[in-house]
């Protein structure tokens, strides 16, 4: 076979020339060897033929990738390597001479001067996790959610409110690992609380966690607490908060659970409580479809938290998640509020419905129906559509409406059974909200706010002559309850209205 010596090629002006190549010719009769392939640019990429069935994210490549992702040295490539290997049932191959991996770097040492290398060093396994000891461990590392419970045992956490929501409440929180203490009004339900683990009013058959205690003394159960949940009913919020305002830390965070439209202000707890408590504080309102019975019980629950600080309104959903109680983010305080108020209203017009025997066509309607008068005042105050949608609009709604458990749509059960109002609340031990609400909303629709906030300058008459076609069922259930119309003139008195348009 000749040799010869290949002469330069030209090289572009202010290159530097490339050196003579010795080149070799293949005499005629002797077939051509075929091209070599091209070096593999990794030990990942070399040991590929083995390794792609058993390894899920690829070939070679896919590995080398993998393992500069996790910032692991050249010595831990070849382990990753045979460790997919033999799982695919596979030989690994020894590392390539040309690799600058310690293990390699000890066989050419080997080959050079006929030493033994060194033994390998081992590799560290990739994406070890320590297995939880508990199945909260475990379901915190799925869910992804941010609590340690280390912190969590030291943030104290102040409820305000005995009833059944704030004894619901406060026993979820306490499963998360916070100590939680309920602000009573009555001695002997914070002594039934301390001592039997009870509370002997509300949902009294459940035994509440050792972390829950309760006091009548608002200074000792606001000292060091980080988190304030209000659970008091909304028509009692003003006063309660008057009592304890000086006892409120400055820059205590607020998170609301009560639902409603205060009767003297028109307001909603969004706007009563910085009203009372000040702005320079951070507020939250939890909502959506949510039994307390139930949710006491570790049924799977799932609601909104909603709040103008978002970063807040995470913090607060991870102090909540559980494994049964799916927390959700929004940042629409005014729809949940809104949604919160009237589905109560809807209910009892629900209840007035079944109490009738109208059947569940009739039901399916009213509260069709009523969720698009809804939606109107909750377009009307600023909200978002999207969260009348979801869980703390349709979906608490059907809750309340369908559900046995209501407050409310046991009151319009009663109702259109032929029972009177005050009957009714004299013999009920629970408050129903949408009582109140549905008479703070008819002076609301009827007073001209609601015109005056969507800038109708006609008046009085001109707003309530507009509420009367376009929230019918509303201003129907208040007139039921202040005795001006029976539950059967009421549904009459929808059935005789125009056909219109449905919007």
């Amino acid at each position: 076979m000749a040799a010869f010596i290949a002469a330069p090629a030209a090289s572009s002006p202010g290159r530097r020339p490339r050196p003579p190549v010795l080149c070799t010719a293949t005499p005629a009769g002797v077939s051509p060897r075929a091209p070599r392939a091209p070096a593999p640019r990794c030990e990942g990429a070399r040991l590929a033929t083995g390794v792609a069935a058993a390894w899920p994210l690829g070939g070679g490549r896919a590995i080398g990738r993998h393992c500069r992702h996790r910032r692991l040295g050249g010595g831990a490539l070849p382990a990753v390597a045979a460790a997919a290997a033999a799982a695919a049932g596979t030989p690994s191959l020894p590392p390539s001479p040309t690799s600058k991996t310690p293990a390699a770097a000890g066989a050419m040492a080997a080959t050079a001067g006929g030493t033994p290398p060194p033994p390998p060093r081992r590799a560290p396994v990739v994406g070890s996790i320590p297995r939880p000891t508990s199945e909260d461990e475990q379901w915190l590392q799925r869910s992804r959610v941010k609590r340690d419970p280390a912190n969590a045992a030291r943030t104290k956490v102040v409820i305000c409110g005995c009833g059944s929501f704030g004894t619901a409440l406060a026993t979820v929180l306490a499963r998360n690992g916070y100590p939680v203490t309920l602000l009573a009004r009555r001695p002997w339900v914070a002594d039934e609380i301390n001592t039997e683990h009870r509370n002997p009013k509300y949902l009294s058959e459940h035994v509440l966690p050792p972390n829950v205690v309760a006091t009548t003394d608002a200074v000792a159960a606001f000292d060091g607490a980080s988190l304030c949940v209000h659970a008091v009913p909304v028509q009692a919020t003003r006063a309660f908060i008057m009592e304890h305002v000086d006892d409120y830390p400055p820059g205590l965070p607020i998170l609301c659970t009560s639902k409603g439209l205060e009767v003297s202000s028109l307001w909603l707890m969004c706007e009563l409580l910085p009203s009372l408590l000040g702005t320079e504080r951070q507020y939250a309102f939890l909502s959506g479809p949510s039994f307390a019975k139930e949710v006491i019980s570790g049924l799977p629950t799932a609601v909104v938290i909603a709040a103008d600080a978002r970063p807040f309104a995470h913090q607060l959903a991870a102090m909540l998640s559980s494994p049964t109680f799916k927390v959700f983010t929004s940042a629409d305080p005014v729809g949940l509020e809104v949604a919160g108020a009237i589905k109560n209203v809807i209910a009892i017009a629900a209840g007035m419905s079944d109490g009738l025997g109208l059947g569940t066509n009739a039901m399916a309607a009213l509260v069709t129906r009523g969720c698009s008068e809804m939606r109107r005042i909750a377009l009307l105050k600023g909200a978002s559509a999207v969260t009348l949608s979801g869980l703390s609009g349709v979906g608490d709604t059907f809750l309340t409406c369908f559900g046995p458990l209501s407050r409310n749509r046991t009151v319009g059960v009663r109702l259109g059974r032929g029972e009177s109002l005050d009957a009714i609340l004299a013999s009920s031990r629970q408050i129903a909200e949408g009582v109140e609400t549905a008479r703070a909303l008819e002076r609301w629709l009827l007073t001209g706010s609601a015109a005056m906030e969507a800038g109708d300058a006609g008046g009085l008459t001109t707003a309530a002559a507009r509420a009367a076609i376009r929230y019918p069922i509303l201003l129907g259930v208040a007139a039921v309850l202040d005795g001006r119309l029976t539950p059967r003139d009421g549904l009459d008195a929808l059935l005789a209205m125009p056909p219109r348009q449905e919007d």
